[in-house]
C-alpha cells in the first residue's frame, strides 16, 4: 500500500464568498478577510529521523513560503486510539471556529485497521480542546485521509475519507456537531481504486480531486450537486516526480488556485505544486520548486486561509524557529547542509536532516555579518578554509572567527534572494560549485550561472 494521502479542503463557498476568493465558509458581514494562510500536517523523513505523528503547525503570507510553528514541533498529540495522526485536516466552521480531523494512525503500518477519526476543536488554532474519536463505520478496514465540507443543500458537513470496499473507494457521513455522524455512504467509486479525495465547493459546483491507484495520477472530478456518486472526471492525469499521492486543492487569497500534490519516490517526502487561474478548465502549471518552500518534514497536510489577528495570534503563540535553512537559488530542490564536515548542496529530503538547519548568528568577527552555527553540532560552524567551506569547531582563533562570518548581501543572482560576501576575503562570495560550497570572486559583472550559484533563500 502506498503511503496515505494527505487531504485538505476548504468550507464550502457561498457564491458571494467565491466571488470574493474567500478560502473557508462566511464567518458573518464583519468577518475579517483571510490575508494569510495556516497549514497542519505531520513529519516524516527518509530514515524516519524526523518522524513525529502529532498535530504541526505552519503559517505563511503568500501560501507558498511556509515558516513551522513551535520549532517544528507538535502543538498536540492523541491520547486514545494508535497515540498518533495522519493527514490532519483543518475546516473553517460556519461560526468561523475551526475543527480539525485527522487518520488515526501512527507510523506507516498500512495493514492496521481503524474506524475512527481523531477530532479535536479550536476557536483560533492557537489551543486545541474536545478532543474525541468518532466511529465512522463498522468495517474491517482503514478510514484514511479526512477532508470536510460544508454541504448546502443538506445543511450539514460531509467527511469524506478513504476506506475499502472490495477496493479503494471515497466514502462519506454527514455530521452537524462532528461528534455524531450519519451511516457511511460510497461517495466515489469510479470503478478502479482510488485515494485521498479533496473536496472544495465553489458556486453552484463541487470539485472533487483524487489519486487514481491503477496509473499513480492524479484527478479533478465535478458534480453539479455535490451528492454521492455524482462526479465525472474532468482533467488530465497529473504528476510530478516518480510518484505522488494527496491532492490539496487550494484558492488562494487573491482568487486563484493552486494544487498541491506528495510525493513519495525516489525518496518519501516532497512536494510538487500547480496553478491555475481557473478550476473549470483543465490547465494546470507546473509551479518551479524555486517557488515554494514547505515546512520541513512536512507531509500530507491542509491548508486554509486566516486573517491578519489569526496569523499573529497563531505566532505569539507558538513562536517561530530559531534556525534556518538556505535554499539554492538555481538548485532549489538543494539545501545548503554538512556532511562528513563537507559543506554541500544536497537534494531535500534527507537524513539526517538536522544537517540543513543552522543557528544564523550575529558575526563571530564582526556583529553587522552573520555566522552559521550547526543545530546538530552545536559550537560548530561553517567556515572557509583554503577557499573550501567546511564545518568545524570554533577554536577561538581570530583567524576562525573572520573565516566563518559572512556580510549578508542583496542576492547576486536575484535581490530578494540572499548572497553571502566572506569577511575577510571581500571579493569572495559563498556559491556551491559540483555541488560542494566555497568562496569565489564575484560580483555584478560574473556570469549568470556563477551569481545563480552564490544566490540563496533564507527559510526555516
Amino acid at each position: 500500500m502506498p503511503l496515505t494521502r494527505r487531504a485538505f479542503t476548504l468550507g464550502a463557498l457561498s457564491t458571494a464568498a467565491a466571488a470574493s476568493g474567500a478560502l473557508s465558509l462566511p464567518r458573518g458581514a464583519l468577518a475579517a478577510p483571510n490575508t494569510a494562510y495556516a497549514m497542519a500536517y505531520f513529519t516524516e523523513t527518509p530514515n524516519g529521523l524526523g518522524a513525529d505523528y502529532g498535530l504541526h503547525l505552519a503559517v505563511s503570507r503568500d501560501g507558498l513560503n511556509w515558516t513551522p510553528l513551535n520549532q517544528n514541533n507538535p502543538v498536540v498529540t492523541p491520547t486514545a486510539g494508535q497515540l498518533g495522526l495522519r493527514d490532519p485536516f483543518v475546516l473553517r466552521r460556519t461560526d468561523g471556529t475551526f475543527v480539525v480531523l485527522a487518520t488515526d494512525l501512527k507510523g506507516t503500518n498500512w495493514g492496521l485497521t481503524s474506524q475512527y477519526l481523531h477530532v479535536w476543536d479550536s476557536t483560533d488554532l492557537t489551543a486545541f480542546t474536545g478532543y474525541r474519536r468518532i466511529r465512522m463505520h463498522t468495517l474491517d478496514t482503514h478510514t484514511w485521509a479526512p477532508t470536510a465540507f460544508w454541504d448546502a443543500a443538506r445543511g450539514q458537513y460531509a467527511i469524506v475519507y478513504s476506506a475499502n470496499n472490495g477496493r479503494d473507494v471515497l466514502f462519506v457521513n454527514y455530521t452537524s456537531d462532528f461528534r455524531t455522524v450519519s451511516a457511511p455512504q460510497v461517495y466515489f467509486s469510479p470503478g478502479f481504486g482510488v485515494l485521498d479525495g479533496d473536496v472544495v465547493v465553489d458556486g453552484g459546483t463541487t470539485y472533487l480531486y483524487y489519486k487514481n491507484l491503477d496509473d499513480g495520477y492524479l484527478y479533478g472530478a465535478r458534480s453539479a450537486t455535490g451528492a454521492p456518486n455524482s462526479f465525472t472526471t474532468y482533467t488530465s492525469g497529473l504528476r510530478q516526480g516518480n510518484a505522488i499521492e494527496a491532492p490539496l486543492l487550494l484558492r488562494t487569497n487573491e482568487g486563484g488556485w493552486r494544487l498541491w500534490g506528495d510525493s513519495f519516490s525516489p525518496v518519501n517526502n516532497d512536494y510538487y505544486a500547480w496553478s491555475t487561474t481557473t478550476i473549470a478548465g483543465n490547465s494546470w502549471t507546473p509551479l518551479n520548486q524555486r517557488d515554494y518552500t514547505p515546512p520541513l518534514n512536512s507531509k500530507h497536510g491542509s491548508m486554509i486561509g486566516i486573517s491578519d489577528a489569526e496569523y499573529a495570534g497563531m505566532v505569539n503563540r507558538w513562536g517561530t524557529p530559531n534556525w534556518v535553512r538556505l535554499k539554492s537559488s538555481n538548485l532549489p530542490d538543494r539545501y545548503v547542509r554538512h556532511a562528513d564536515r563537507i559543506a554541500r548542496v544536497d537534494a531535500y529530503p534527507f537524513d539526517p536532516y538536522q544537517d540543513q538547519m543552522w543557528r544564523m548568528v550575529p558575526g563571530l568577527a564582526d556583529s553587522a555579518g552573520v555566522s552559521f552555527e550547526s543545530v546538530n553540532y552545536p559550537g560548530n560552524y561553517l567556515r572557509h578554509y583554503d577557499y573550501a567551506v567546511r564545518l568545524d569547531p570554533n577554536d577561538g582563533t581570530a583567524t576562525f572567527r573572520a573565516d566563518a562570518t559572512f556580510h549578508r548581501t542583496a542576492g547576486l543572482a536575484d535581490s530578494t534572494w540572499s548572497s553571502f560576501r566572506s569577511h575577510n576575503f571581500p571579493t569572495r562570495y559563498l556559491r556551491h560549485y559540483d555541488y560542494r560550497l566555497r568562496i569565489d570572486p564575484l560580483g555584478a559583472g560574473s556570469p549568470a550561472i556563477d551569481r545563480q550559484d552564490a544566490t540563496f533563500r533564507v527559510t526555516a
